[in-house]
């Protein structure tokens, strides 16, 4: 019950902050709000600690233009060191990518999130249950407790959250992006999302 209710808050405050600009005055901006409310071990995140910048985004494991971006936010926390990505995993392609999502997921609680992203995100082949276990397996990760976090409250809480919010704010596929306040749907090369990043920073 109290996952639920904090699903449901989580839904009604971030399409709430879309609407109401004194909101997104207060919080600075939508993606630092995220950061801020709710537990890493719920909302994955990289780059900086301490970011003035900050961008969130909507993935699937097997989705071609999901391998791309994955590739252009590397390239900009590699650039920018004061830039922090939020992840938030939603698989939409079927049973291969959920069953990805769910086991990178639970490898946070092995401290594997970030390698076992970036495996999979830079991975040549289909993300399918044989191929997630033996990049599970070739990170080192401890199988069997591995499983058992992948049905966790957390890691449904994540999914259900990623898959709520996605449909509110009009998402429709993947990738998708909130950068600052902005809705973005679609690819980002890396000279868009820095031209993003930069025009944000010269509003404030």
């Amino acid at each position: 019950m109290k996952n639920r209710l904090r699903l449901i808050l989580f839904v009604l405050v971030m399409v709430f902050s879309f609407t109401n600009t004194h909101f997104a005055e207060d919080q600075s901006s939508l993606a630092k709000f995220l950061i801020r409310n709710f537990d890493p071990h719920e909302v994955p995140t990289v780059g900086s600690s301490n970011p003035d910048y900050v961008i969130v985004e909507f993935f699937d494991y097997n989705c071609g233009y999901c391998r791309q971006a994955g590739k252009t936010i590397q390239a900009l926390i590699a650039s920018d060191p004061n830039v922090r990505v939020i992840f938030r995993e939603w698989p939409v392609l079927g049973e291969g990518s959920t069953f990805a999502a769910r086991a990178v997921l639970a490898s946070s609680e092995q401290g594997k999130y970030e390698e076992f992203h970036w495996a999979l995100m830079n991975g040549k082949v289909r993300a399918t249950k044989a191929v997630v276990m033996k990049v599970a397996r070739d990170l080192g990760l401890d199988i069997a407790k591995l499983e058992a976090d992948m049905v966790s409250q957390t890691v449904d809480l994540h999914l259900e959250q990623s898959n709520m919010l996605a449909q509110n704010l009009g998402f429709t596929g993947t990738p998708a992006f909130i950068v600052d306040n902005q809705k973005v749907p679609g690819m980002l090369s890396f000279n868009q999302i820095s031209e993003l990043v930069a025009e944000a920073r010269d509003t404030k």
